[in-house]
């Protein structure tokens, strides 16, 4: 498998996104890391929100997306988060300066590009777990488009 930067494998640009670096790319799971930094979006005087912990697990999940795609010769599409169940961290805030271990776990994938994973988010002093679901279209552009009204196979009712 191979190794890619994180702007490589992700669809989002510049300042959004939130993740620093992959660590490890498996079948089944990927690790990431991002350092807690003054002057990132949303980090404030006592560090990152914890809520912030489903967006860092929904670019993990872009990223091992944006691996498994990248290696089976094809290109880094948008995907959707549609649900996270059982958010829970043990804090306020990432403090400043923590490494976030991001980690995602597939426990389901099917061919049309539904997802679920277990996240987590590890730093010295703090913890975040959530499962979240995902879609991954292999054509996304009818999704993007406000004025489709479509099933989640991607065809009008």
């Amino acid at each position: 498998m191979s190794a890619r930067t994180i702007d490589q494998v992700l669809p989002h640009a510049g300042r959004m996104i939130w993740l620093d670096r992959i660590v490890v790319w498996e079948t089944d799971r990927i690790v990431c890391e991002r350092t807690v930094r003054g002057g990132d979006p949303q980090v404030d005087a006592a560090g990152l929100p914890t809520w912030t912990g489903v967006e860092l697990m929904a670019q993990a999940i872009a990223a091992w997306n944006g691996c498994r795609m990248l290696d089976a010769g094809g290109e880094v599409r948008p995907g959707f988060l549609l649900g996270t169940r059982q958010y829970r961290a043990d804090s306020d805030h990432f403090p400043l300066g923590a490494v976030l271990r991001v980690e995602a776990l597939r426990t389901f994938h099917d061919e049309d590009g539904m997802g679920a994973f277990t996240c987590t988010i590890d730093a010295p002093g703090v913890h975040a777990e959530a499962r979240l679901t995902v879609f991954s279209p292999a054509d996304p552009t009818p999704f993007l488009d406000p004025r489709q009204h479509l099933d989640p196979r991607g065809t009008p009712p």
